[in-house]
């Protein structure tokens, strides 16, 4: 699904405007990076949580030439971990 036709389903599914739709997914999708950029987290209950994680600086390997090693930076990267309703949904 794309960011349009989640916006159509959005906006379906709540009797707004496609473009108030728009406008709310942009808002819903901005929070989240900005709580995230500042090292906070987002939590849904049953759905899932939004966090950081900081990964380590490590050693990898070029895929165009397997024999050299190159170092790889240590980054803060977006995590999510889904929350039970939301596994159980998956399931079926």
């Amino acid at each position: 699904m794309t960011k349009q036709e989640f916006v159509k389903t959005v906006a379906d599914r709540s009797g707004l405007a496609p473009r108030d739709a728009a406008k709310a997914v942009d808002a819903f999708l901005e929070s989240i990076t900005d709580t995230l950029s500042k090292g906070d987290s987002v939590t849904f209950t049953g759905f899932g949580k939004f966090s950081t994680a900081h990964r380590a600086a490590r050693e990898g390997v070029n895929p165009r030439n397997p024999g050299e090693k190159v170092q790889i930076a240590a980054a803060n990267v977006p995590k999510f971990a889904a929350g039970s309703s939301l596994k159980s949904a998956v399931r079926g």
